[in-house]
């Protein structure tokens, strides 16, 4: 009876001491918080116009290049990090000035590689300008991008730009 006692009274203390687990960084849940909301900054492309951006030769099969006519999302309005086996899924709701939106992607600059530990990406759609703008419900617009546990290992902040605001969400 003294042992069992014993053993219970060592065990309950021991599952005790396991309480800050929930709040450590270890914890992967807690990698990334809360998003928060901040306005766009306005800032100049980094691009020079003066460097052509492909050269044309003979030889060079010419690729066909996809081009992407979406515009930034009005709104950003939730921006969330979803743990998975093989690394996390990115996932953006955003509201459109008008209903219609399709196509929606999240667009990179930087081809999906973080600078400085900050991934950067821009929420667009295709948006159609005949369409009545109707109620929020039916102009907002979810769309999500999967990163590799070796992508997250570079990257410490997500930034998601929309018209309008930016969110933020970091380790």
């Amino acid at each position: 009876m003294r042992k069992s006692l014993a053993g219970l009274v060592i065990v309950s203390m021991t599952l005790s001491a396991c309480g800050g687990w929930r709040d450590s960084r270890v914890n992967p849940s807690n990698w990334f918080g809360n998003s928060r909301s901040e306005p766009v900054s306005e800032s100049p492309a980094q691009t020079n116009p003066l460097i052509p951006e492909q050269t044309n030769s003979i030889f060079r099969r010419r690729a066909v290049e996809e081009v992407y006519d979406g515009t930034p999302v009005d709104q950003i309005t939730a921006l969330t990090v979803e743990r998975t086996s093989i690394g996390a899924i990115i996932r953006v709701e955003g509201v459109t000035l008008r209903q219609g939106a399709y196509d929606v992607r999240l667009t990179s600059e930087t081809e999906g590689e973080p600078v400085n530990g900050v991934l950067e990406l821009t929420l667009a759609a295709l948006q159609p300008d005949d369409t009545p703008q109707g109620p929020e419900r039916s102009r907002t617009v979810t769309t999500g991008r999967a990163l590799s546990a070796t992508d997250l290992e570079a990257i410490t902040t997500i930034r998601v730009i929309g018209a309008r605001n930016v969110m933020t969400t970091g380790r």
